[in-house]
């Protein structure tokens, strides 16, 4: 919105008519003792007394104001700091002669953020309030809060101005909240547990630790080219063959992909790596940790999502290639052949990309028939090693490794296997990474001699596992878009924005 704008200049004219009557609309000197919320629950019992106020309580309370009703001698102000919502009686004869009439009834507006002081009462009308015996301005918004913001349909809007939507929407702000518990409590879990917090490396000299497609960007102190980091794996592993033998990492990651509801090209993960662990302990300590976290968000176990319902009493554990019959209805002599999934796909109009190999091909499959379908929290086991290039082969079936991804309400929520630390093994997959990235996958793994040559020193039985923290926030506030459980999403530059750029 330009400075131009009629409306801001009329705000802006406000502002200077009270720094010529001695105000300044932003000042740095707050008084304010309590929160709403904390008046609010102090003050409970104001309703009880006889008199339904009480003169010796005083208190000095700030917020921004989001509703006005201006009367002749006295006004009701509603004003809302991060905590809640509270009502004001503002009269004129309670504040400073001048006051009432000539600036706040003529320049205090909608949007201002202003300091009240004051005593507890209740209105006839049964609201618990805090009747002002001072008032003062903090901050004048010079630009007018849009007034059906609340409720709007174009979410756009609302994730190009996340202070707008967080200033006018409550639920909001408390889904962001739930998020930075969600993390702070993913912290302590781990703590508890025993396991070390460290930090590895955002940009990387190979883009590692997943099949990902990287952003590039170039250190020019060096002249080298960078990949920013599609997953912290590789350097968490190096971690254990060092000597740690718990550590995580709460990590911010990169990947120059599709966006739709559940990707953005920016996102937050746990990676946590166990020495001495197998995927099958990575199981159980998933239980336990979503156990600590619905106990600690206070949530019921059976979580409504949308139009579902989530029941975390009940955890399943079910094979990939079982899960394509039992599950997805395919049927069981097309799961293990490849020319007949390529012609069941087919069938089904669905593309088969050129040269995809059998586990490729089942993990198709799963894709397109199962994983929506998985909708209480299952752990789907026992992955083709073609689709699994770091984790290690099962001892009774070299053809899968000891993998498990979990999904909840029909999306991937967490990926976990024995981690392979043979590296003559680790080389033979990374080459066959190598020989897909020459066929046309530009999302196959790099080849990482140090990574080779750090396993050949010796990394001790590992598991370990990712869990995707936007969408575990997405489910737990049964939102369904990736972007409004972020606060600034990746969105595409407007045309303003876009010159703007161009104009520098």
């Amino acid at each position: 919105m330009p400075l131009s704008n009629k409306y801001i200049q009329q705000r802006i004219e406000k502002s200077k008519f009270l720094k010529a009557e001695g105000y300044n609309p932003y000042s740095n000197d707050s008084k304010r003792n309590t929160t709403i919320d904390k008046f609010l629950n102090v003050n409970s019992d104001i309703a009880e007394l006889e008199s339904k106020r009480d003169e010796n309580r005083n208190y000095t309370v700030s917020g921004r104001i989001k509703l006005l009703r201006i009367m002749g001698k006295a006004s009701f102000v509603k004003i809302e700091d991060e905590s809640g919502m509270l009502q004001l009686y503002v009269a004129r004869d309670n504040l400073p002669e001048g006051f009432y009439n000539t600036i706040f009834k003529k320049n205090i507006e909608v949007g201002d953020i202003i300091e009240v002081s004051g005593f507890p009462f209740v209105t006839g009308q049964g609201e618990l309030s805090l009747h002002a015996d001072a008032l003062k301005l903090l901050t004048k918004a010079i630009a007018p809060l849009p007034e059906k913001f609340h409720g709007v349909t174009d979410k756009e809007i609302r994730y190009r101005k996340r202070y707008l939507d967080l200033i006018m929407n409550a639920e909001v702000r408390k889904t962001f909240q739930t998020r930075s518990k969600v993390i702070s409590l993913t912290r302590r879990f781990f703590e508890d547990k025993g396991f070390l917090e460290v930090e590895t490396p955002m940009m990387h000299p190979i883009a590692g630790g997943a099949n990902a497609k990287p952003f590039v960007t170039h250190h020019n102190a060096l002249d080298i080219d960078r990949y920013l980091r599609i997953a912290p794996e590789l350097y968490l592993k190096r971690l254990i063959v060092g000597g740690f033998e718990a550590v995580f990492e709460i990590n911010r990651n990169f990947r120059n992909e599709g966006m739709d509801a559940t990707h953005n090209p920016e996102f937050t993960s746990i990676e946590f790596y166990w020495a001495y662990k197998t995927y099958k302990d990575l199981i159980e300590i998933t239980k336990e940790y979503f156990n600590y976290l619905f106990d600690h968000l206070n949530l019921p176990k059976n979580l409504p999502y949308g139009e579902l319902e989530v029941n975390f009493n009940n955890f399943v554990e079910l094979p990939l290639i079982e899960s394509l019959t039992t599950v997805g209805g395919v049927p069981a002599e097309v799961t293990g052949d490849k020319d007949k999934i390529i012609a069941y796909l087919k069938e089904q109009n669905i593309t088969v990309k050129p040269g995809m190999n059998l586990g490729q091909l089942q993990g198709e499959l799963f894709d397109e028939f199962v994983e929506e379908k998985l909708i209480d929290p299952t752990f789907i086991t026992e992955y083709p090693v073609e689709i699994s290039p770091l984790a290690r082969r099962s001892d009774t079936n070299p053809e899968i490794t000891e993998r498990f991804e979990l999904f909840i309400a029909g999306r991937e929520i967490a990926n976990a296997f024995s981690e392979l630390n043979d590296p003559v093994d680790q080389l033979s997959r990374f080459e066959g990474q190598m020989d897909a990235k020459e066929a046309g996958d530009d999302e196959a793994h790099e080849m990482d001699a140090d990574f080779i040559e750090a396993l050949s020193y010796g990394m001790a039985p590992t598991a370990g596992q990712g869990i995707g923290i936007d969408r575990l926030v997405m489910l737990l506030t049964n939102e369904h878009s990736i972007r409004d459980v972020l606060l600034f999403p990746a969105m595409k530059p407007t045309q303003v924005e876009e010159t703007t750029e161009e104009d520098k």
